[in-house]
């Protein structure tokens, strides 16, 4: 039975439980199972979550939801480090490192990157993969209930596939990376996208969304569609 829950402070959530069992004919795995899910919920309840900064574990999608729920202990790791994760995203962005484009850009391609590198310091890549994948699954929700994204768009499929494919840049130096400090992932990071091995998406010097063919994408278009002809290009285009 859990019987107290409280903060000490803003950035840390003490759970203490007293679990009083009165049948005996319970199993242990049962009751192991009962204290894991009762601890993961109320831990997620009251705390920002994962890949959000803002969102908490009851407005996230029930894909990212169920990775939680099958990988409590790595989601509580990923939840230990975020701060710092977000402080070197932040950094970046607001020193303009890269770029100006929270969705698309080259700042969007960090955030990926840098995002599974530095966690799988922490996890194991094969369980950071089916986050990101939970969290692609996540956009097309927020896509079907016409939810505006954190950078102010409708998520699309292109984009989905741009942010994988980062994923996957971060993982391929998940070994590199595991004695490094954040600031030396960072820097690590900015420079494979530099010589383009992320991916972003194609705009015109204006910034706008082109399509391959460099023709300018309209606003009805990404607004209202799934799929829209963008046009995913090396990073150091």
């Amino acid at each position: 039975m859990l019987t107290q829950i409280s903060r000490m402070n803003t950035n840390t959530l003490f759970i203490i439980s007293a679990i009083r069992v009165h049948e005996k004919k319970h199993s242990e795995p049962r009751r192991y199972c009962f204290v894991w899910l009762a601890m993961t919920i109320f831990f997620f309840l009251f705390s920002p979550f994962l890949l959000s900064q803002t969102k908490t574990f009851s407005s996230i999608s029930k894909y990212e939801r169920r990775w939680v729920f099958f990988h409590p202990f790595a989601a509580i790791k990923i939840k230990r480090h975020q701060k710092e994760m977000y402080a070197v995203y932040k950094e970046v962005k607001d020193k303009n490192l890269l770029d100006v484009f929270e969705n698309g850009g080259k700042s969007d391609a960090f955030r990926h990157t840098f995002a599974m590198a530095y966690f799988s310091k922490y996890v194991a890549t094969r369980k950071l993969r089916k986050l990101g994948i939970a969290h692609e699954k996540g956009n097309y929700q927020q896509f079907q209930k016409n939810k505006i994204d954190e950078g102010g768009e409708l998520p699309d499929s292109l984009s989905s596939v741009m942010d994988l494919q980062n994923n996957e840049l971060g993982f391929s130096i998940a070994k590199e990376v595991k004695k490094l400090s954040a600031e030396e992932i960072k820097q690590k990071v900015i420079q494979l996208i530099l010589n383009g091995n992320a991916v972003i998406i194609k705009r015109n010097t204006e910034g706008l969304y082109v399509d391959c063919d460099g023709s300018i994408i309209s606003r009805q278009r990404i607004y209202t569609r799934w799929n829209i002809p963008k046009c995913l290009v090396k990073s150091n285009s």
